[in-house]
């Protein structure tokens, strides 16, 4: 059973709002356009690292 907090509440908006800003503000940057969309990839990457460890989160008990 996934995490719906981790995966709907990270990972989606992390998505969206990288690549808003790899498609919408990095062609507005005249001298950082390369830093600004490499930023936002690498906001969309992360994004789509934590939808889908929040897919595979699974609590475990610890037996001790």
């Amino acid at each position: 059973m996934g995490s719906k907090a981790i995966s709907f509440g990270v990972g989606i908006p992390m998505m969206a709002v990288g690549g808003l800003i790899a498609l919408l503000w990095a062609p507005t940057e005249i001298e950082l356009g390369s830093t600004v969309e490499f930023i936002g990839s690498l906001i969309g990457i992360l994004g789509v690292v934590f939808f889908i460890s929040g897919i595979f989160y699974r609590k475990e008990v610890l037996i001790s």
